[in-house]
């Protein structure tokens, strides 16, 4: 059995409006010997969301900006700039993050190259009609599972025929195949991958044959009990000589609602499309009272991870209101997941 240490609450809400009533779902990154997070701030009011920064030292706050770094200036993103996820890749820093207007949930991205001046490069996700999603998927020449055109159905029918494809959960691999970046996304109910060689080339027709050919691009579709709703990518990639290792979230429906469950799988190094192994229970479900009640209870939903001294810290918001951490051997979690 594997040892998964509590690291407790790494961050609160603050005094401050931006996130006064919320801090959750960190993006994660080491530079300079110190831990740069970027992280969900909910204002108090109106709830909208932007994303606000700290430094950790051992886990310790040590350094807390008390105005976003990142807050909503468009139309689409009006309603709130959410759960970012941070990647170094070629000497730049790509931090992905969703965007939503109050209807739509799609997802943007930002880059830097000192983790201080960020510029928005715009919404890259498919702006189609979740009508249209359904017809291209039906073309897929893999076909994906009966659940894709659940989801398609459900949420056309709740929020009308207008309603644009819901993605989340989106950020890159931190290397390129056959020099194509890799982006890992979430489209209900699993978690699928699109290469591309430029961020330009993710146009609305680029989207469409991607549609069509979505079941040869599935990363990991939901298995186990505790998915049983569905599952969403969670920190980008962690490269180990044993391969790809993906921390995501699962979702399971129980009579209590819905509870988000922390997961592993691991991918092959040159293929993330085939999985070498994934844990059939999850890597930490919430038990502690903050992940049990807060804005959302019994979440545990993981964005960021730091590699330390054979230590894997994995960064998670907790109940959707406060910041915590736990950590494992990655060693003891390799061996894990290759059984």
């Amino acid at each position: 059995m594997i040892e998964i240490r509590n690291e407790g609450i790494i961050l609160e809400s603050s005094r401050n409006a931006f996130d006064g009533q919320a801090v959750l779902n960190p993006a994660c990154v080491e530079a300079g010997g110190v831990t740069h997070m970027f992280y969900r701030a909910v204002r108090q009011g109106d709830m909208v969301s932007s994303i606000g920064y700290c430094q950790l030292a051992d886990n310790k706050v040590v350094k807390r900006l008390d105005q976003p770094v990142l807050f909503p200036e468009y139309d689409y993103e009006k309603k709130g700039v959410e759960d970012p996820r941070i990647v170094f890749l070629d000497g730049v820093y790509y931090l992905f993050y969703t965007v939503y207007d109050g209807k739509n949930a799609l997802f943007a991205y930002a880059t830097s190259t000192d983790l201080i001046n960020f510029v928005k490069r715009g919404v890259i996700s498919p702006r189609i009609t979740y009508a249209e999603a359904g017809k291209l998927l039906g073309c897929s020449k893999i076909r994906v599972r009966e659940k894709y055109f659940f989801f398609e159905s459900y949420i056309k029918d709740r929020q009308g025929v207008e309603i644009l494809l819901w993605e989340k959960d989106a950020f890159i691999f931190p290397k390129k195949f056959n020099n194509k970046f890799a982006l890992v996304h979430r489209i209900l109910p699993g978690i699928q991958v699109i290469y591309f060689d430029d961020f330009k080339d993710l146009t609305d027709d680029y989207w469409r044959e991607y549609l069509r050919n979505l079941g040869g691009y599935v990363l990991l579709d939901p298995e186990c009990k505790f998915e049983t709703r569905n599952i969403g990518g969670g920190c980008p990639p962690i490269e180990t000589k044993d391969g790809w290792l993906l921390i995501y979230h699962g979702v399971e429906d129980s009579i209590q609602g819905r509870v988000y469950h922390a997961a592993a799988a691991l991918l092959d190094i040159n293929d993330p499309t085939k999985v070498i192994g994934r844990m059939k229970q999850p890597l930490f479900s919430p038990t502690e009272k903050w992940e049990k009640r807060g804005d959302i209870d019994n979440v545990v939903f993981p964005t960021g991870t730091i590699l330390k001294d054979g230590r894997l810290y994995i960064y998670y918001g907790a109940a959707d209101k406060r910041i915590a951490a736990k950590s494992v051997d990655i060693s003891e979690l390799l061996a894990k997941l290759k059984k």
